[in-house]
């Protein structure tokens, strides 16, 4: 079949890819930049990226009308802490109104379970784009799902951390919420079972592992899948925003999407419709062999998605293209190029292992310090680390920095800065070989705005020189 794939570029969207790749489906991927979105060579002739952005209609001319089905896999829930409602009802507007001109027969939707009373924002949009997807001409097939565990799922990376960090955890009432956690792996199996079936077709479907857990049990549980003893106190008077707040110093998580899950968590989200397993019967694993098959997955550098790379709360568009080549009008720089021994190669391999659990290579004390001076402030810190720890892409975040170019053949490697400052900043690397030897020119450009960013600039300037002197060094030698 001919699919048409909307959030390529996803924590779901990047997995079901080679899920129907795998299972030999000719793939339009629909992305903003074709630079964030990765195809393994064994599926490039059954994988066309298209670039466009749901949000610009004008930039959906490019969809073939010969697609058989769809995904939308879209939301807009990490784009701003609350109104996000309105840009999900535009993008699933003007998804609909691109299909309508296509041939396509059915369109497979990921909605959120709950049972409809005092939803959140978040819940009450998914269920307003079910709405909407439903007036186009190909059948809907709508697929609910709670608490989706899985390596590098934001759902799964709050319970780590909490559980991880806190031996004793000060919890709100919603700890006795009930829900109904189901595995990556198994959504992964619904949303590609249930294409081309007709048995589906204008119908929605909950769909959930096969524990039923209370938040306080899903907690513990994975405290002993970890073999760590965690006590948890609940208190009533801790209502879910004082909650996200909280988790803003515990999670890694960025603070709207903790806002936004958290605010889920006052109804029980369980599956009362068993429907699908009469259509698509499939044995679902239970909550600690997903918690055990996730982190078998992190151990093994195998995370395929995160929800760390998404761009959310930054001044970066989508695209990247922006911020690829760094300016030079009003940008105070400074520039460190160092001739070294090392092969090359080996250089390479250290810069592309830099930042996450690997430091920065020089005063990590020093990069720690303004992690939490950033966090302090609302920014996303050093708390993010890195997806892979040797591999860079396009998009990737690197603690508080977001790779625009890793072009490793190239020895060419661009860092844009996501953390609170009056300005920009860009942190590039260019490696080069010379007469036998390796060249590694590092350059670090500031864009002030205004008398504070000059004077942010200059107030570092002292310990800019030791920080990326020594990085250079760190790198360019053993």
């Amino acid at each position: 079949m001919k699919i048409f794939l909307t959030g390529a570029t996803g924590y779901i969207g990047s997995r079901l890819l080679i899920v129907l790749a795998k299972a030999g489906h000719e793939i339009i991927a629909l992305t903003r930049s074709k630079r964030r979105i990765f195809i393994p060579n064994e599926y490039n002739d059954q994988i066309e990226i298209i670039e466009g952005d749901l949000l610009s209609p004008e930039t959906l001319i490019e969809i073939p009308e010969d697609i058989d089905a769809a995904y939308y896999l879209v939301h807009s829930m990490s784009s701003k802490s609350t109104g996000f409602s309105e840009l999900e009802s535009l993008s699933a507007n003007n998804f609909v109104k691109a299909l309508n001109k296509t041939k396509a027969t059915q369109i497979i939707y990921l909605s959120g379970l709950s049972r409809g009373n005092h939803d959140s924002e978040h819940m009450s949009s998914r269920h307003q784009v079910e709405k909407i997807l439903a007036n186009a001409t190909a059948s809907l097939t709508v697929l609910r799902a709670g608490i989706i565990v899985g390596s590098g799922s934001a759902s799964f990376e709050i319970m780590r951390d909490l559980v991880e960090k806190l031996p004793i955890m000060i919890a709100p009432r919603w700890l006795y919420s009930k829900c109904q956690p189901i595995g990556v792996i198994d959504v992964l199996y619904y949303l590609s079972h249930s294409l081309g079936d007709q048995r589906t077709f204008n119908k929605t479907f909950e769909i959930g592992g096969p524990c039923e857990m209370t938040y306080k049990e899903l907690l513990l549980a994975l405290a002993e899948v970890r073999k760590l003893k965690r006590w948890i106190i609940p208190i009533p008077l801790l209502t879910p925003y004082l909650s996200s707040l909280w988790l803003f110093f515990v999670t890694s998580v960025d603070f709207t999407i903790c806002r936004a899950l958290i605010n889920s968590l006052k109804v029980d989200a369980v599956c009362l419709d068993k429907t699908i397993d009469e259509i698509l019967p499939h044995d679902c694993l239970d909550f600690k062999q997903t918690v055990s098959r996730a982190f078998e997955k992190i151990e093994q550098n195998e995370v395929v998605s995160s929800w760390k790379d998404a761009i959310v709360r930054s001044s970066l568009p989508p695209n990247l293209t922006k911020y690829i080549e760094v300016p030079h009008f009003g940008c105070l720089s400074k520039c460190y190029k160092r001739s070294y021994k090392s092969p090359k190669s080996e250089v390479l391999e250290r810069l592309w292992r830099i930042g996450g659990q690997n430091g920065w290579y020089t005063m990590d004390w020093a990069w720690a310090m303004r992690g939490w001076f950033d966090r302090a402030f609302g920014g996303v810190g050093l708390t993010r680390g890195r997806t892979h720890p040797t591999r860079l892409r396009n998009g990737d975040v690197l603690d508080f920095w977001r790779v625009v170019v890793a072009n490793k053949e190239e020895g060419h490697l661009l860092l844009y800065a996501e953390m609170k400052m009056p300005g920009e900043a860009w942190l590039e690397w260019k490696i080069s070989e010379k007469e036998g030897c390796t060249i590694v020119e590092q350059t670090a450009t500031f864009r002030p705005k205004g008398l504070l960013g000059r004077l942010y600039w200059y107030a570092l300037s002292p310990i800019h020189p030791i920080i990326f002197s020594k990085m250079c060094d760190s790198i360019g030698q053993k």
